[in-house]
């Protein structure tokens, strides 16, 4: 029984989703082990949402502390099919100002100690990642930016790195050096892991700041990005709640294909634990 159909994950700021209605708590185990939090359940908009404090209530995990696993095969089992995810970033271009929404559609990964798949143990899964995100949850958000009256800007790269410190003045020179719109800390392996689920997934990054680059700007203080996360926060369930609206009931993109021809090890090769441990995902193809 499908419990969810979108999924909600809050970053930075984000720590509960304003105007769910029949809201209840849900904790779910995974195989990987335990999400980031219980799981708040509810409806918004009409249609049955699953809303996931990334950090933690209260702010408690840091970005590579994260169970990126456990987050999203939860969503999976909770029957989640599109993730839109919200998170606090820094702007590596001027056109980009604290406030503003940008819906990147590519990721550059400076990560190093994270795990970005569900596969290994006995089983060789490569799925496509050329476009990382969903252009129909994307449009959703475009449209529901416009809608609310929010600086929206569809397209651009992420670039995600490890963090928790924020970037040399020399790196973030680098990224700009590459033509980067935006720098954060948590959604690349999301993105990842929800191509390997086949749940479509998008990304709302909210600029709080404009890293540490920018001529005249102070160096980038925990003070001013928390100033903006307040603001950004109340825009951000705004747009969430119209791009939920604005979600299609049914899926016709190939997020939800995307383990057809993926996974490479012979059916038979498989062991019997990764079996039971993935059979949420590759079930339907053994």
């Amino acid at each position: 029984m499908q419990t969810a159909e979108i999924g909600i994950i809050g970053g930075s700021g984000l720590y509960a989703m304003p105007g769910l209605t029949g809201v209840r708590e849900h904790v779910v185990e995974t195989p990987f082990g335990y999400p980031s939090d219980a799981f708040i359940l509810g409806e918004l908009e009409g249609r049955r949402v699953a809303f996931l404090a990334r950090h933690g209530r209260g702010h408690r995990i840091l970005p590579s502390e994260l169970n990126f696993r456990a987050n999203i095969y939860a969503m999976k089992m909770l029957g989640v099919e599109r993730i839109l995810s919200v998170s606090a970033v820094g702007s590596l271009k001027e056109e980009h100002k604290p406030t503003d929404f940008v819906i990147p559609d590519q990721f550059i990964d400076r990560t190093f100690a994270r795990i970005g798949t569900f596969f290994g143990e006995g089983v060789v899964a490569h799925v496509g990642f050329g476009d990382p995100v969903c252009a129909t949850v994307c449009s959703a958000i475009e449209q529901a930016c416009a809608e609310v009256g929010v600086v929206g800007k569809r397209g651009g790269t992420y670039v995600c790195m490890e963090g928790p410190q924020f970037s040399t003045r020399a790196e973030s020179n680098l990224y700009r050096s590459w033509g980067a719109d935006v720098i954060g800390m948590t959604n690349l392996q999301e993105a990842k892991l929800a191509r390997e689920a086949e749940i479509c997934y998008a990304t709302m990054a909210m600029v709080t700041d404009y890293d540490c680059w920018r001529a005249g700007h102070d160096d980038v203080t925990i003070e001013q990005i928390v100033a903006v996360l307040h603001q950004n926060a109340e825009n951000a369930a705004k747009v969430v709640k119209a791009a939920v609206s604005k979600m299609p009931k049914d899926r016709a993109c190939a997020c939800a294909s995307a383990l057809k021809f993926a996974v490479l090890t012979d059916c038979t090769s498989i062991p019997q634990a990764a079996r039971e441990k993935l059979g949420l995902l590759l079930g339907k193809y053994l």
